[in-house]
């Protein structure tokens, strides 16, 4: 159920009465198999999924909870489903950033034909280091939002 639709357990502690917390850790320790994922030593500063790049790809970085800011690279051709991300890295650091996109095998970032980037210079090093066969293009809306 918690796989395959989005519901917290507090809501599932509303909606029938169960312990939404208890049942919050027994998904995390014994349902969702967490304690077996292949990335849980490093996820909290990166995880990656390079089977999901393509041949356009996008890298941009964001800010989540508590203005912690992560690079985030993406496949443009998923569309912000199943499949889009292939990366996401703790900071914005060009340095750790490269270091965490060269574990991705060089035959798979040599697929990637376009990488889209904002204006800042660290996303322009990392795309050039770690995709040098794509083109970079500069992200339209961040131009414009300069522009105004």
């Amino acid at each position: 159920m918690l796989d395959n639709n989005p519901i917290s357990t507090k809501q599932l502690e509303i909606f029938y009465g169960v312990n939404g917390k208890a049942l919050q850790q027994q998904y995390k320790h014994k349902l969702s198999e967490y304690s077996k994922w292949e990335q849980q030593s490093h996820a909290e500063f990166f995880i990656f999924e390079p089977k999901n790049i393509s041949p356009r790809i996008s890298l941009d970085e964001t800010a989540l909870s508590n203005g912690e800011l992560y690079t985030i690279l993406t496949n443009k051709e998923a569309k912000g489903k199943k499949g889009s991300l292939i990366a996401m890295v703790k900071g914005t650091k060009a340095e750790a950033v490269i270091n965490v996109f060269k574990k991705i095998p060089k035959d798979k970032r040599d697929l990637v034909k376009s990488i889209t980037v904002d204006m800042a210079h660290s996303m322009n090093l990392i795309a050039k280091t770690c995709f040098s066969k794509a083109s970079i293009t500069i992200d339209r809306f961040h131009v414009q939002q300069i522009s105004f």
